[in-house]
């Protein structure tokens, strides 16, 4: 008897428990949408953003993934560097929403920026990347949403599997 009373406890304290899910990194980034820096790499939401690295005043597109990431309840990913966003254990060829994307630049050698996939329309990736621009610039002073054609991007990652 004492072991049933535990099990459905169990299970019931399961059931309320809230469940993270990507769909909850894709709304938390497009709410941020228009975010500006008022001066370099610093602002009151952008230096929240680094400051949830433990930075200040840093380049902050991943500073940027990381927050949402935090914000819908994921301990990670935690970091500024966006290199640091694609280790070969979280890499996937076929990207969804909530997912990181990363752009290689060749003259850095590396990934050099990245954002956060909501959307998927044939070979184009709907994201939201902070530290960018109109243009698609890695050194922007706003949050945007930028359409980009999957060849451009290097890689995705998935930091949704807790």
């Amino acid at each position: 008897m004492g072991l049933v009373c535990i099990a459905v406890i169990g299970s019931s304290w399961r059931a309320e428990r809230s469940i993270i899910t990507p769909a909850q990194v894709v709304a938390i980034a497009q709410k941020e949408i228009g975010i500006q820096e008022t001066s370099e790499n610093s602002g009151l939401r952008v230096d929240r953003y680094n400051a949830y690295v433990g930075l200040k005043k840093v380049p902050w597109c991943a500073s940027f993934v990381s927050w949402c990431f935090g914000q819908a309840g994921y301990p990670q990913p935690r970091t500024a560097w966006s290199p640091s966003l694609f280790p070969a254990n979280r890499i996937t060829k076929e990207p969804l929403p909530g997912m990181v994307l990363g752009i290689y630049f060749p003259e850095l050698k590396r990934i050099g920026h990245c954002g956060i996939v909501t959307e998927l329309k044939n070979d184009l990736v709907y994201a939201v990347e902070g530290n960018t621009n109109i243009n698609g610039s890695r050194e922007g002073t706003g949050v945007y949403r930028r359409i980009r054609h999957k060849r451009s991007i290097h890689c995705f990652s998935n930091w949704s599997s807790l």
